[in-house]
C-alpha cells in the first residue's frame, strides 16, 4: 500500500518487493508519459517517479525538507523540456493548481503538447526564452513557485529575472544548478556558492542547497523564498 511521504502531501512511497519507490497519484489513469511503471492499489493508480530522470524526484530522495509545490499551487516551470518531471508536478498540484511550462526549443514544446498536455489540462505550454520574461508576461499569472531546470551559464540570473516578474510575495523558487553548464573546470561547490550569492544579492532567502549525486553528477538544487 502506498504511504504518504513523511514530509510532503501528494507524494507517496510504494513498497515493491524490497524496494521503496517514489510515486504520485496518476491524474490520467492508464496513461504513462515516459514509460514509467504503474501500480494499482485499491482502485487508485500510481505512477513511478524515476529520480534518475527527474531532478525534483532526485532532490526529494536526497532528503529535501520542504517541498514548496503543493496541491493547488501555481507554478512557473522554466526548462520544461518534453514533460517528464512536469507530469509529476501536475499530479501534485492537481485540478486546482496550474503549471506554465516554458521551453525555448520548439521540438520540446511540441513533444510536451503531444505526450502530456493533450491529456492534462493543468499545464499550459509556452515557447519562449526564459531570459526574456516580458515576452510571456501576459500569459502567466503571479505564481507560488518558480522551478527552473535551464542548462545555461547564467542560471541564477535567469531565475532572478523571472522572480521579479512572476513570483508572489512569500513565494518560493527551486533552482536546479548544472555546474558544468556554468564552468567545466571550476569546483562544483564553488559554483553552487556563486549561484547562491546571486540569489541572496537579489533579496532571496536561501532555505536549502542539496547536491543530487548519485542521481545527477555535478548538480545541486537550491530552494529559496522571497
Amino acid at each position: 500500500m502506498p504511504e504518504v511521504h513523511e514530509t510532503f502531501d501528494s507524494v507517496y512511497t510504494y513498497k515493491n518487493g524490497s524496494q521503496s519507490i517514489l510515486v504520485t497519484k496518476n491524474m490520467t489513469p492508464g496513461t504513462t508519459y515516459y514509460g514509467e511503471p504503474l501500480f494499482d492499489v485499491d482502485e487508485v493508480e500510481y505512477r513511478s517517479w524515476n529520480p534518475t530522470r527527474s531532478k525534483l524526484g532526485a532532490v526529494i530522495l536526497k532528503g529535501l525538507t520542504e517541498l514548496p509545490i503543493k496541491p493547488g499551487s501555481l507554478v512557473l516551470y522554466l526548462g520544461v523540456a518534453s514533460g517528464t518531471t512536469v507530469s509529476h508536478v501536475s499530479d501534485i498540484v492537481g485540478e486546482k493548481g496550474h503549471i506554465w511550462g516554458l521551453d525555448f526549443a520548439p521540438r520540446a514544446v511540441r513533444d510536451l503538447l503531444d505526450r502530456v498536455t493533450r491529456y492534462r489540462h493543468n499545464i499550459s505550454p509556452i515557447l519562449g526564452d526564459a531570459r526574456q520574461p516580458q515576452q510571456y508576461e501576459q500569459l502567466v499569472q503571479p505564481v507560488d513557485v518558480i522551478f527552473a531546470d535551464v542548462a545555461q551559464p547564467d542560471q541564477a540570473e535567469i531565475m532572478v529575472k523571472n522572480v521579479k516578474t512572476f513570483l508572489k510575495e512569500g513565494g518560493h523558487i527551486m533552482l536546479s544548478v548544472k555546474a558544468r553548464s556554468i564552468d567545466v573546470k571550476e569546483d562544483p561547490k564553488v559554483i553552487y556558492e556563486t549561484q547562491v550569492k546571486i540569489l541572496e544579492d537579489a533579496g532571496l532567502k536561501i532555505h536549502e542547497v542539496i547536491e543530487l549525486h548519485p542521481f545527477e553528477k555535478d548538480h545541486a538544487m537550491i530552494i529559496a523564498s522571497i
